[in-house]
């Protein structure tokens, strides 16, 4: 093979001042350039399979995601009929599916304690140095039952802290259990202090004053205190539980919203209707379900076509073998099982939901084989729309989830694994085509300088033998 840069040598005349620098670059990068540019248009082709193959395997992600959210939260989820839906909202436990029906009565909604506190003049007054101790508790009458299971809160107080920024430090230091606030009302600025719901949840205020002789005026920490005995009217509502009954069962709750109920239910309670109890009962919402496949379908064709764009008709992913192993999933997805728990005559396929496949390759529904499924079977065909471990949603979220796989070389993320290493071995080698560029560069670069001093050298004894023979010719 010629070297490639022989014709650069011949197009520059030997000792006549060339600049042997730029021709060492140029050799060097005449050398190397068809290597470097081919790993470069590797790179730029396998770049472009990864983002093929990472478009795939979003799209199937983004598939399993939506349909898990539209079965959990969305109009697949499960809903109740309320025969009085002033009183309760139900909401469920994603995976499962109330078939019961219920009547409840709810006589006293859960509440939290309210405390205003005496005047003071503004937000900015001093409230006096000490610690204020909040003890939590059940507040019945004039009595006070500490709950010992809830940490006392001391705050201290500095003898600069005002209304406002002791209600900053109530706050903060409960955690949650207190929101405190400065009200300036007809009556001056008065301290709001709101607990959680719940009786245990009621509280106690002891200011305990760094005062010599204490006061109990404003200026005064001991202003602050509260006790049920010694309420004059700082306190406004009591913390209580919620009381109710759910089939004439009675239950307590020390929230509005109550949890632990049968079949997954949550309750949050809004008014009480007690006499009058309401009926709670739950069906398959079948226009939900047909909305649902519908959009199903849709999504399922998008998928097909974005798969057909890439890997057909010399597509970028046409011989990826992750491309070629979704299309086989794809292909079989309607006959396949995905209620392997369905008794014989139940619906266990996409097939027996109205799913088929036309012979173009595209995915078709029918409403009408959906509609008698459901009809014939409306629990087992519920069923399949869960969150649980098989069904609709699990069925696309394993395929997903199979594609993100780098560990399996048959999946869009083996294949992208895969074209990751080879971009990776490729830019060590044009690393290592650098290094040997820049050595042959340097070595050119040498030699040809050295050249030139020799031919410098060469043509001063050529000038002055020149210059001798034309002296002895003269003479």
């Amino acid at each position: 093979m010629d070297n490639p840069g022989s014709s650069i040598i011949s197009a520059f005349g030997a000792g006549s001042g060339v600049n042997f620098v730029q021709l060492a670059d140029d050799l060097s990068e005449a050398t190397f350039s068809f290597q470097r540019g081919n790993l470069e248009t590797r790179n730029e082709t396998l770049e472009a399979r990864i983002s093929s193959a990472s478009l795939l395997r979003n799209a199937l992600t983004g598939l399993s995601s939506a349909l898990g959210d539209r079965i959990r939260t969305g109009d697949l989820a499960p809903r109740a009929t309320i025969g009085n839906p002033s009183v309760v909202s139900v909401s469920t436990t994603a995976g499962l599916t109330p078939t019961g029906s219920y009547s409840l009565e709810v006589s006293q909604l859960a509440d939290s304690q309210t405390l205003v506190s005496q005047s003071y003049g503004a937000s900015s007054d001093l409230v006096g140095e000490g610690n204020l101790v909040v003890r939590f508790g059940t507040v019945d009458g004039a009595s006070f039952t500490e709950d010992t299971e809830q940490a006392a809160l001391d705050i201290a107080v500095t003898a600069d802290d005002t209304l406002a920024s002791i209600a900053n430090k109530i706050t903060g230091a409960s955690d949650g259990s207190l929101s405190a606030y400065v009200a300036n009302g007809t009556n001056g600025a008065q301290l709001v202090i709101k607990g959680r719901e719940g009786a245990v949840n009621g509280f106690t205020l002891e200011g305990q004053s760094s005062a010599s002789t204490p006061t109990a005026t404003s200026g005064d920490l001991s202003y602050l205190s509260w006790q049920p005995a010694s309420d004059a009217g700082e306190l406004r509502t009591t913390a209580q539980d919620a009381l109710l009954e759910l089939d004439t069962v009675q239950l307590s709750s020390n929230s509005n919203t109550v949890t632990g109920l049968p079949e997954g239910l949550t309750f949050d309670l809004n008014a009480t209707n007690t006499g009058a109890p309401t009926e709670i009962s739950f069906a398959n919402d079948t226009d939900a379900i047909t909305s649902l496949m519908t959009d199903f379908v849709a999504a399922l064709n998008d998928v097909t076509q974005l798969l057909n764009e890439e890997s057909v008709n010399g597509g970028i992913l046409s011989n990826d073998p992750g491309a070629r192993e979704l299309r086989r999933d794809l292909g079989r997805l309607t006959n396949q099982v995905i209620m392997p728990t369905a008794d014989e005559g139940e619906p266990s396929t996409l097939a027996d939901l109205g799913v088929s496949i036309t012979r173009d390759g595209a995915f078709e529904f029918d409403s009408v084989r959906l509609d008698a499924t459901l009809s014939a079977q409306p629990d087992a065909t519920a069923a399949i729309f869960t969150t649980g471990a098989f069904g609709l949603f699990a069925t696309i979220d394993n395929l997903a989830r199979d594609n993100t796989l780098s560990s399996d070389p048959g999946s869009l993320g083996g294949s992208v694994e895969r074209y990751e290493n080879q971009i990776e071995n490729n830019d060590e080698r044009l690393v290592t085509i650098a290094e040997q560029q820049e050595n042959l560069r340097s070595r050119l670069t040498r030699e040809l300088i050295a050249a030139e001093q020799r031919i410098s050298s060469s043509q001063s004894t050529l000038d002055f033998l020149r210059l001798q023979f034309n002296s002895s010719n003269d003479s």
